[in-house]
């Protein structure tokens, strides 16, 4: 008898297991995320940041500083994935610009790669063709149509079309408040 009850403690056991791994990695709640979006300058400057996670305001700056550095200083014929601290940073350069990303160790990079690329493809939309000046001016823009894209680190909206009606019906609602008619949600 008392074989038995340990032979049944193991095999309820090794079930248990079986079902956290296949919950894990089956269900929508996984851990996998973007803990944070950062676009860096050429010159090291930090245009936008967004965090996902929940970080302390002096692991911020640390972090921003360490991660421009990093990136900054690889030469341009390394790949766009470097492991850091937890993280993976996945980065891309569009014209004066770095597009960086901190995942899990576990993510796609090629799927984060494709996030930057759709990021980017959304501002060009919306700008005409980006720059660093359009952040610079135009931050809240920017910062908007990131949240429409990307959600609790996620991507919560694959297309491009919905976001940039979305970005439109916004800008026609702050027109209608400047001419001082209220408009109806």
């Amino acid at each position: 008898p008392p074989q038995a009850q340990v032979r049944a403690k193991a095999y309820s056991l090794r079930t248990t297991q079986r079902a956290r791994l296949k919950f894990r990695y089956f269900s929508f709640g996984n851990d996998e995320m973007i803990h944070f979006v950062l676009l860096i300058s050429r010159q090291g400057k930090s245009r936008l940041t967004k965090w996902y996670s929940t970080f302390t305001n002096k692991e911020k700056t640390r972090y921003v500083r360490d991660v421009s550095t990093q990136v900054l200083s690889r030469p341009q014929h390394l790949c766009n994935v470097l492991e850091w601290k937890d993280y993976k940073i996945v980065y891309k350069r569009y014209a004066s610009l770095y597009f960086c990303m901190a995942v899990d160790p576990t993510d796609n990079e090629l799927i984060t790669l494709e996030i930057i690329h759709q990021y980017v493809e959304l501002l060009d939309r919306y700008f005409g063709s980006v720059c660093e000046l359009d952040l610079i001016f135009s931050f809240h823009k920017a910062y908007f149509i990131l949240d429409e894209y990307l959600m609790a680190g996620e991507q919560c909206e694959s297309s491009k079309r919905s976001v940039a009606q979305l970005c439109l019906n916004q800008d026609q609602m702050e027109e209608g408040g400047k001419d001082g008619r209220v408009s109806k949600i």
